[in-house]
């Protein structure tokens, strides 16, 4: 079971962390699945992944290879035990794309990205957390304000 992890973005733009995300997630050997809410945002990503620095293998959901992609970008809300190929073992959602209890216990790794400028995201980000909170999974919350990454909160609060 994953702890959630929020990251709430109020320095940079999400095509800042997720490469960061994913190849981390990519060195200890996981699957990524990298789900937003809408197929030019992912189309976008996909560009965007291309140019970074280093190599991260990756493709958008609906070609003929998507069971062999270490990390697969996906525009809709399709649950991760139907996506074709090895179980994913992190899950990265972006721009309040949807995300559920039985996928944070499915994967070791979950991270929930929002933009902090956007109201609509961050009611959102933290609707998320209360669900996957009050269905009793572990979460934290992330932020850089001050110019590096801190764990803001957890749950349960841990002394």
């Amino acid at each position: 079971m994953a702890v959630a992890r929020f990251y709430h973005l109020t320095r940079d733009p999400p095509e800042a962390l997720l490469p960061v995300l994913i190849g981390k997630a990519l060195e200890i050997g996981l699957r990524v699945v990298l789900r937003g809410a809408d197929a030019e945002r992912i189309a976008a990503l996909d560009r965007h992944l291309w140019m970074v620095d280093g190599f991260l293998p990756h493709a958008i959901k609906g070609g003929a290879q998507d069971a062999d992609q270490p990390v697969l970008l996906v525009a809709d809300a399709t649950p991760l035990a139907d996506l074709p190929g090895p179980a994913a073992g992190c899950l990265i959602t972006l721009d309040g794309a949807p995300v559920s209890a039985p996928e944070a216990e499915a994967v070791e790794r979950m991270c929930v990205v929002f933009d902090g400028s956007d109201e609509a995201a961050v009611a959102t980000a933290r609707q998320q957390w209360r669900a996957l909170t009050g269905a009793g999974l572990p979460a934290e919350y992330w932020s850089r304000d001050s110019g590096r990454w801190d764990c803001k909160a957890r749950h349960p609060k841990v002394d």
